[in-house]
């Protein structure tokens, strides 16, 4: 009876440990992450060729899900701990007056995924390849629309909607003010309509919310990017979001903060588009409007998380590359550090580590093996990767950091300073041939306290207040932690500290399953499973 009893209270134990360990990421625990954005088509080839690729003519190049697992070391490297692809799904085959379907977004068949990418072998290897190395995958969806290359609507050409009452009444959209046009009407015009689906229709909710749940599970996802999020009513959204079982962040394309927002009572977070449009205008030129970009993160605290429920980037492929609004490397790196120092999980764009400069669609999609995927005498990946590291940083010193918003300690025409603490962030757009000054007096450090700025690894020291003053005569950005936080880390050699630093050092099941030991998964099941024996 006892062995019994023992044998059941071991299984018991055995199943909630490995039950706990693959549990789908959750909001909270994407919020340590930093993601990488790839255009699939356009990252890696299967045999890692450089094969030619002109943008202009919007042509798929044979970027496939093989290639990108093939060269994780590179994106791993800088300190991403996050991948998001493409769409997966099958799409338009056809020639378009805009090209091929390259991208992934014109989908006409959710049940079948795109043959040029790869196969279901070859993306469950990426997705094990990321989760061996303690990634995740976040998997980019289009639930809005099926694509047409002509008009009238090809109904019978999509699977599994392929019914006309599954379809909204076909209309463009021609009012973005007037939200039923914008959740009923189409985007697109006559050469590639986005025909809208009929989201109030049962049998499309139903075959949507099946779908996402099986491809999460089938493909082992941790999270979703919701692409036209706000294409779709908003009562639709919790009920997908619960069917996907892991983090959602939604593409909801507008300036407004209190537009954009209000989409976080419907999904985990949202991209920060509000952010996006005032950090790309205060910091492309030294006559940015900085107040503007002060005041959409005040606006943002009133979010259902704060800002910790958007997601933060400079670029994506819908925009324009920084670097085609300005080549000053100063400006340049303040917009870049942006992402990495306030309350968002931070989102880089591959290629913008490479320098790349491609202005709108289909410009900014440039094949990333044609930069050599160099490492070396690239100040922007160095950069990158430091931001990365000190972020690291930051959130293992202070298990507060990503719970706590961040606060804008002073601001005016050409620099502001942000305060997360541990960390303390300021940036400047006066540009490269300029001279930028700060003086914080209510830094939040200690007196006296041992500084260090992370991105030239010079060492600092707070005021006998805590108060911190520092100036650059090339208008770089400068991030600061206390020395005690580089402890255990590679930045700056570690801070040279004595310091053991705080937080989140105490090794845990749930930080096991973070650093990526799938080894700690089979330890656990074969130890289990002695245990039961010997009972």
């Amino acid at each position: 009876m006892v062995a019994a009893t023992t044998q059941m209270l071991l299984t018991t134990i055995l199943q909630f440990i490995l039950t706990s360990l693959t549990n789908a990421a959750s909001a909270e625990q994407w919020r340590s992450r930093s993601i990488y954005q790839v255009v699939t088509d356009r990252f890696a080839t299967s045999d890692l060729s450089g094969p030619p690729c002109d943008t202009s003519q919007r042509q798929y190049c044979n970027g496939t899900w093989t290639g990108l697992t093939k060269k994780l070391d590179y994106i791993q490297g800088m300190g991403f701990d996050a991948v998001w692809i493409a769409p997966i799904v099958h799409n338009i085959e056809n020639e378009t007056a805009y090209g091929q379907a390259y991208h992934g977004y014109w989908s006409q068949d959710i049940t079948t995924l795109n043959a040029h990418y790869g196969d279901e072998t070859s993306l469950n290897a990426l997705s094990k390849a990321l989760h061996d190395r303690g990634m995740y995958l976040l998997l980019d969806v289009v639930i809005n629309h099926m694509a047409a290359s002509a008009l009238p609507t090809p109904f019978s050409a999509y699977t599994p909607f392929n019914q006309p009452a599954e379809f909204h009444p076909f209309c463009f959209i021609t009012d973005y003010n007037n939200q039923t046009d914008v959740e009923q009407c189409s985007l697109g015009d006559t050469n590639v309509a986005l025909v809208d689906l009929n989201t109030e229709n049962q049998d499309v909710i139903n075959g949507m919310y099946s779908w996402i749940n099986q491809t999460v599970q089938k493909y082992s996802v941790d999270g979703v990017r919701i692409d036209t999020v706000k294409h779709i009513r908003k009562d639709f959204w919790p009920g997908f979001a619960q069917s996907a079982g892991v983090w959602t962040v939604g593409e909801v394309l507008d300036n407004r903060t209190s537009y954009v927002g209000d989409y976080t009572n419907f999904l985990d977070s949202v991209l920060d588009y509000p952010a996006y449009f005032a950090l790309t205008s205060a910091f492309q030129n030294p006559s940015g409007n900085i107040s503007a970009l002060v005041e959409v993160v005040q606006q943002t605290q009133s979010y259902k998380v704060h800002a910790m429920s958007t997601a933060s980037f400079l670029e994506n492929h819908d925009q324009p590359r920084f670097q085609s609004l300005t080549t000053d490397q100063s400006l340049v790196k303040n917009a870049m550090a942006w992402a990495f120092i306030t309350d968002g999980v931070p989102i880089l764009y591959y290629g913008q580590e490479q320098g790349y400069s491609g202005s709108g669609d289909p410009n900014n999609r440039e094949a990333l093996w044609l930069s050599g995927y160099q490492t070396q005498n690239k100040p922007l990946l160095t950069h990158v990767t430091s931001l990365n590291q000190a972020r690291k940083a930051a959130i293992n010193a202070s298990s507060t950091f990503l719970t706590t918003p961040m606060k804008i300690l002073n601001s005016n025409a050409n620099s502001l300073t942000i305060s997360k603490p541990p960390l303390l962030g300021l940036l400047t757009n006066v540009g490269n041939a300029s001279v930028s000054s700060w003086g914080v007096l209510n830094a939040g450090y200690s007196a006296n306290a041992n500084l260090m700025e992370v991105l030239t690894c010079t060492k600092m020291q707070a005021d006998g207040q805590g108060g911190v003053s520092a100036n650059t005569a090339t208008g770089q950005p400068m991030i600061i932690l206390p020395t005690s936080a580089l402890a255990g880390s590679s930045l700056c050699n570690g801070g040279q500290a004595t310091g053991t630093g705080k937080g989140n050092g105490a090794f845990s099941i749930r930080g096991a399953l973070e650093g990526g030991t799938q080894w700690l998964l089979v330890q656990l099941a074969v130890f289990g499973s002695l245990l039961l024996g010997l009972a």
